[in-house]
Formats: C-alpha cells, sequence, structure tokens
C-alpha cells in the first residue's frame, strides 16, 4: 500500500522544529571557530600583560635617549629614533659578541639534543631501578637553580680544590682564563642543566612509537644507530622541533651561567655573550636604552630562527 508524503510516517516539520537546534527562537550554536578563541582569552590576557606590554615598552625605550640622568630627572627624555641602534651596529665589540654568542649557543644545542636523546634511547633500554636512578639524577639537575649549579661546577673545575685538576693531573691549571676553556666549562654546566627536559620529553615520544616498528626492525638486522636515524627520528620529528627550539631560545639568551662562572663575562670581555653584553650596558653603564636595542635585536634574532626553522619544516611537509 502506497504511503503518501502527509502520512505520519514521515517527520513532521513542526514536531521538527520543537527538537533543540531547529527552533527559530533557540539560540543559534556559537561557531567552531570562536570556542577555542573563548578557552585561551585567560592566557591572552595574561601574555599580554606579561609579555607584550614589557615588549613593548623596552623598544619604547630604545628609541630614546634614557641615561641616569633622565632617570633621575635631572636632564628630559628626548627622542632618538634609530639612533641607538646605529650606535649598536658600528660597534665593533658588539659584532663580535653577536658571533660568540651564536657560535656558543649553536654548541650548546647541539650538545645538549644529543646528550638528551642519547640518554632518552638509553631510559628504553635499562630497567626499572637504573631507569628510575637516572630520571631522579637528571630531574635533580633540571630542577638546580642556575647559580647553585655554576656555584658547584666552579668548585669542580677550581684550579686549587677542584677534583677534577687532580683526578686529571692538571695542577693548578685555571679552566676560566683561557676563553675557549671558559666557554668549554660554561657550556658543560648548560649542558648539564638543560638535557634533561630533551631527555624526558623523547623518552615520552619514544614510549608512544609501536613497539612492532621497533621490532620490525631489529629483525630486518638495522642498528640501534640505524634504528634511531631511519625510524625514531622520522617518527618524532614534531617533538625534536619542538625541543630543538626550546633549546636555541634557552642557550642564545644565557646569563647567569656566563654572569657567574667567568666574573661577569671573563677577562676584558673574552666571554661575553649578548644577555651579559646588555646588562653591562644598562646597568653597568647607565645606558638604558642601548640596552633595550641589544634586547630587541635578540628578540628578532630569535623570532627569525624560529620562523625560519618553522618554514622549513613545512616545506618538508611536516606538521607539528
Amino acid at each position: 500500500m502506497p504511503v503518501s508524503p502527509s502520512s505520519s510516517v514521515l517527520p513532521d516539520r513542526r514536531r521538527l522544529r520543537g527538537i533543540g537546534g531547529f527552533s527559530r527562537s533557540s539560540p543559534r550554536p556559537l561557531g567552531r571557530g570562536g570556542v577555542p578563541w573563548l578557552y585561551l582569552a585567560p592566557a591572552l590576557v595574561a601574555l599580554g600583560g606579561l609579555l607584550v606590554y614589557p615588549i613593548y615598552q623596552l623598544g619604547l625605550i630604545s628609541f630614546f635617549q634614557y641615561t641616569q640622568a633622565q632617570v633621575s630627572g635631572g636632564e628630559p627624555t628626548t627622542f632618538e629614533g634609530f639612533g641607538n641602534y646605529t650606535e649598536l651596529f658600528s660597534d665593533p665589540e658588539f659584532w663580535q659578541v653577536l658571533l660568540a654568542t651564536v657560535l656558543f649557543a649553536a654548541a650548546c644545542v647541539v650538545s645538549t639534543l644529543a646528550v638528551g636523546c642519547a640518554l632518552a634511547v638509553l631510559l628504553t633500554r635499562v630497567r626499572a631501578v637504573p631507569r628510575l636512578v637516572l630520571m631522579l639524577a637528571a630531574l635533580g639537575a633540571w630542577a638546580t637553580p642556575a647559580v647553585t649549579g655554576s656555584t658547584v661546577w666552579l668548585f669542580l673545575f677550581d684550579p686549587d680544590f677542584g677534583p677534577v685538576n687532580r683526578i686529571f693531573g692538571l695542577g693548578d691549571h685555571s679552566w676560566t682564563y683561557g676563553r675557549y676553556s671558559a666557554f668549554f666549562l660554561v657550556l658543560l654546566e648548560v649542558v648539564w642543566c638543560s638535557f634533561p627536559f630533551v631527555m624526558v620529553t623523547v623518552y615520552a615520544g619514544i614510549r608512544a612509537v609501536p613497539g612492532e616498528v621497533l621490532e620490525a626492525a631489529a629483525l630486518d638486522g638495522a642498528s640501534q644507530w640505524r634504528i634511531w636515524r631511519s625510524v625514531l627520528a622520522p617518527m618524532l620529528r614534531p617533538i625534536l622541533t619542538v625541543v630543538t627550539i626550546q633549546s636555541v631560545i634557552w642557550d642564545f639568551k644565557v646569563f647567569t651561567q656566563i654572569y657567574v662562572m667567568t666574573n661577569g663575562g671573563g677577562i676584558a670581555g673574552q666571554n661575553l655573550v649578548l644577555n651579559v653584553y646588555a646588562y653591562q650596558q644598562a646597568f653597568a653603564s647607565s645606558q638604558y636604552s642601548l640596552g633595550s636595542a641589544i634586547g630587541i635585536v635578540m628578540l628578532l634574532i630569535l623570532l627569525a630562527v624560529t620562523l625560519v626553522y618553522l618554514r622549513l619544516l613545512h616545506r618538508q611537509g611536516e606538521e607539528l
């Protein structure tokens, strides 16, 4: 028996209007694009107050003549435009410090990633008790304040009382006297306090890799290095991207370790990096505007490095 369109078998449009979402009087649901921004709004407000506004003030000061005379009110603040940046870029010492900062940060990043990734793989190969001991030791290094860690490393390499010189028979060799040995000593401390972040993050990523994939690679006769290079590293590339960018940011703006372990930048400033150089200009020389200009330059360099790195990953088809 044919059923007419008006039969009760088909749903009545008037009844559908009473179901949630079809009534004209009911409010329209918020678009999906607006919901995430509502959840992010509190964090964005906090970041605006704690990050955006200080950066704005830093940039503003860099365009004025702002020294101790202006701070005390003895002289009026004058607009310099790009005068501070011109003075900064015409200073040969700035370029020497910038080169030293880039090379030092690159060495720290590569060393931190190498140590962190190697120990992350080691954690997957040892039993529960050694894994727990290594985790606790690494987290203890990570939780140690930078000033405390720097002081401990200075004692370890002290020319008179340090155990390192006694063990290796180096006599009264001073690690902080030479430029490269001082940078090497600071690099060891930076890697020591930074590798736990890489280790824990990469270890968590390795644990998320299906075991069948690693077993198949091992059955094919792949070595541990081959498994890491051809299997784990490509699968962990998003995680490695995050820890690499984080390490670049941390190591490029190192301050405490250099300042404490080289006594403010080494002999005649031979171990200066940009953060310590900015501190000396802003507070030791009371050139606050010049120090602000150095801070803005550091910010732009870090933004450029991060964007270029993400752009290269995007061209390779990687997603974070």
